[in-house]
């Protein structure tokens, strides 16, 4: 068996491994030996998003927790950074998410913060495979007398709703302003139209009949066509996409155009700079972020640190650099000031107090950064050797570097929860950016791609 935890937990099919009801039992028992405390029983939340597959993760979770001594306390659906927010806020020792955020059902995942309401290290990540991989549960659990409980809970939703509203600057104010939501048919159905209604805005939502099956189904933050639609019909000051579950965001403005995540980076930033609150004037992005962020930054005198993709990437660089406010183009935004965690509705709360403070329409915002045409292709590939390890593909990629020059630029990565190569180009016009990247996206397809098991 290979390693269980990618870039963001384990993630795969749901009911197969490793996302099936043996490891989630097993996760569940090694979270609750790491996690085990001297003087008291060790309390683990554990949330989950809309997909049919979270009740029987849930459930499995809850039994390897309670088997090895620990009290569960469920929230049922609710969004991952207010699992991160509760597990915080009750002083519980870890919380457990059960979520394979933007990808369809069929899939899901596990997320695991600790009581900090900050992600796992990559060593405690080490420690749960080794207790799982290896074998060693079994002579760890306790006798019976020492088992745990679990408890259901009842009034997280407003306990988030409440932290998410505290974050909006008391001396603004959303009332009459038209809000058209999607949240995607999952974790955020209920929490996201409820803290802009009590905020006072008017809200229509899309996409927030969850049945198990049809989050992120042609919706939320990777598919805002319905969503530019209906802000243009009912003339919405602001569109929001929220992910599957809820720690990106995805904007759309008055005129029906979709706002990036680098563009609602910058946008904050440049808010937090007029108040005095953008530390170090440094913003974290990484390296899959658009070149014009980077020219943006060096025109309006920003400091900028390109991170490792993943957010658990970014939060280690702010942490380490002395940042407050960092993110990915997808959407993914972390405002320490205010959370430990990504954050899709507090990213929306931010964002529209830089309207409302400015004055100014979300469209005229958006202008503080020019968007290079950007191409992103992704290949599904049989193995990810290194790509300085394949001779021609290492040789094409330079020459491809070489012709662009300072005017764009090629990143090629693979996926960190997927078996698939991404292929980005960014350059001076659509045009070259489109044949830079087929061409590149061509080449992994021949040497690293399912098709090559039968072309050899």
């Amino acid at each position: 068996m290979g390693k269980l935890f990618g870039t963001d937990g384990i993630r795969g099919e749901a009911n197969r491994y490793p996302m099936n009801a043996e490891i989630a039992f097993a996760v569940g028992q090694a979270v609750a030996y790491l996690m085990r405390k001297e003087h008291h029983r060790t309390r683990i939340i554990i949330g989950k998003d809309t997909r049919i597959s979270g009740y029987m993760l849930e459930s499995s979770l809850e039994a390897g927790i309670t088997s090895m001594g620990g009290n569960t306390y469920l929230t049922g659906v609710l969004p991952t950074p207010g699992i991160a927010f509760i597990a915080n806020s009750m002083r519980a020792d870890a919380g457990i998410v059960i979520s394979a955020s933007h990808n369809p059902y069929e899939d899901n995942g596990i997320k695991i913060f600790g009581g900090n309401g900050f992600k796992l290290t990559d060593e405690q990540e080490n420690t749960i495979e080794d207790l799982i991989l290896n074998g060693k549960l079994a002579k760890l659990l306790p006798p019976s007398r020492d088992m745990g409980q679990a408890f259901r809970m009842s009034d997280v939703n407003g306990r988030y709703v409440v932290f998410l509203k505290n974050t909006f600057p008391r001396d603004l104010s959303m009332e009459g302003m038209k809000i058209v939501m999607d949240t995607a048919n999952g974790a955020t159905y209920r929490v996201a139209p409820d803290t802009f209604i009590e905020l006072g805005a008017e809200v229509e939502v899309i996409h927030n009949k969850p049945n198990g099956l049809n989050i992120n189904d042609a919706c939320g933050s990777q598919y805002t066509g319905d969503l530019r639609k209906r802000v243009l019909e009912t003339g919405a000051a602001i569109g929001l996409a929220f992910d599957g579950d809820g720690d990106r965001l995805i904007a759309v403005d008055e005129k029906g155009e979709e706002i990036t995540g680098d563009q609602i980076l910058l946008i904050c930033a440049q808010m937090l700079k007029e108040q005095g609150k953008l530390k170090n004037d440094l913003l974290v992005s990484t390296v899959m972020s658009n070149l014009g962020l980077r020219v943006a930054c060096k025109k309006y005198g920003y400091r900028h640190h390109a991170a490792k993709v993943g957010d658990r990437y970014v939060l280690e660089d702010m942490l380490k650099l002395g940042g407050v406010i960092g993110g990915e183009d997808s959407g993914h935004l972390i405002f320490l000031d205010h959370h430990t965690t990504g954050d899709g509705i507090l990213t929306a709360l931010q964002l529209i107090a830089a309207m409302v403070r400015t004055g100014k329409p979300l469209s005229e915002l958006a202008k503080i950064m020019q968007i290079y045409p950007q191409k992103l292709i992704n290949v599904n590939v049989k193995s990810k050797p290194d790509i300085d390890t394949v001779p021609e593909l290492k040789e094409a990629i330079r020459q491809v570097e070489q012709e662009l020059g300072d005017d764009g630029r090629v990143l090629v990565r693979y996926s960190g929860t997927q078996n698939m190569c991404r292929v980005m180009v960014e350059g001076p016009t659509n045009e070259v950016t489109e044949r830079y990247c087929t061409e590149l996206a061509d080449l992994v397809e021949k040497v690293l791609g399912m098709s090559e098991a039968a072309a050899s």
